[in-house]
């Protein structure tokens, strides 16, 4: 049975200039802080798609909180125009790599995480933090198992590995589970 895997953040990154004037776009832009003494770039929160920008001095831009790339695409088109139509030199169409996503889904069932810690590439410290990370190679991806049976999956570059990722995870969970019972 396919799981329901969903994305819920996807991190992107892109170049839209070079030597941005910071102060300068934190005044155009609506729902934008600079506090250069607390963080380095400018924090633009947009409302639709929900997703806040990060913008650096450099010129590089990193957005975060989208649920496809396409709306982090979407959120740095606007910015960019509002920018341009401020008089703002950026570059046109700039290319948008995917940094990170974070996929969750459901194992359908209450794993015992004291179990699967004894596995490969586990670590479990329940008073550290509730869920088992598990790191798997290839895909080359972080996977959080919680009690309750939540999956999180991190690092993705493409929504199939997640697939993958839960794939094995499942195999390695039933195969565990007859070697014990």
């Amino acid at each position: 049975m396919e799981p329901e895997i969903k994305i819920v953040n996807v991190v992107v990154s892109t170049q839209i200039g070079t030597d941005i004037d910071l102060e300068y776009a934190a005044d155009i832009l609506d729902n934008a802080e600079y506090e250069p003494e607390q963080f380095p770039g400018l924090v633009c929160r947009l409302s639709d798609p929900k997703v806040a920008l990060l913008i650096f001095r450099s010129g590089k831009l990193n957005c975060t909180g989208a649920k496809c790339k396409e709306d982090a695409v979407i959120a740095i088109n606007k910015i960019t125009k509002e920018l341009k139509e401020a008089g703002m030199d950026l570059i046109d169409n700039p290319e948008v790599n995917v940094q990170n996503m974070v996929a969750t889904t459901e194992l359908g069932m209450e794993p015992n995480l004291d179990d699967i810690s004894t596995l490969e590439c586990t670590e479990y410290e329940p008073e550290q933090f509730p869920g088992l990370v598990y790191r798997l190679s290839d895909p080359k991806v972080v996977v959080l198992i919680f009690g309750s049976g939540k999956v999180v999956i991190t690092g993705l570059k493409v929504i199939e590995d997640a697939y993958r990722a839960y794939e094995k995870i499942s195999k390695t969970l039933k195969e565990l589970e007859e070697e014990l019972y």
